[in-house]
């Protein structure tokens, strides 16, 4: 029983710490002198960022993709200590489903904004406010992790779901 706390708990820390990586770092778009995420568009030939504003098209989407991802993280965080929580509040033989719920939330969260990026993409890069030529770029490693991330909420949350205290 203490391996498989162990495990869970080292499987939510990491679905955190993907969450944080994918939605912190600048790499959603990359291309050879530029990368850029839902925050701000990098120029790797020049060491210049430059913020992402409303001057931007489809500045709308964008502020979307930034809401979900912050929201994944949070419920993410707080699905683990309210996690913690029920390991010594809840009676033996009950479910962690408040804890399912949060885990499940973080997860609709995160699909919620690697989708509207993956739709949105095309208009988000053909913008005039950018450094550079940005739309003959590629996903980068934080889109990567936002979608890898995904699946490791929903197996949590699954997981949380099925799981029920013991000693």
């Amino acid at each position: 029983m203490l391996i498989l706390l162990a495990f869970i708990i080292v499987f939510h820390i990491t679905s955190a710490a993907l969450l944080f990586i994918s939605t912190i770092d600048n790499a959603w778009w990359v291309g050879e002198n530029f990368s850029t995420d839902v925050w701000r568009v990098c120029s790797t030939n020049t060491s210049i960022c430059k913020a992402i504003t409303d001057q931007f098209r489809e500045y709308q989407s964008i502020q979307a993709v930034q809401a979900a991802m912050i929201l994944s993280t949070i419920f993410c965080c707080v699905g683990f200590l309210v996690f913690i929580l029920q390991l010594f509040r809840l009676k033996q033989g009950e479910r962690f489903v408040l804890t399912s719920i949060i885990q499940l939330l973080s997860c609709l969260c995160v699909m919620i904004a690697a989708s509207i990026y993956t739709d949105r993409h095309e208009e988000l890069h053909k913008s005039s406010g950018y450094m550079a030529e940005v739309s003959e770029g590629q996903y980068g490693y934080s889109f990567v992790l936002a979608w890898i991330a995904f699946a490791f909420t929903l197996i949590s949350g699954v997981m949380y779901l099925v799981l029920r205290k013991r000693k």
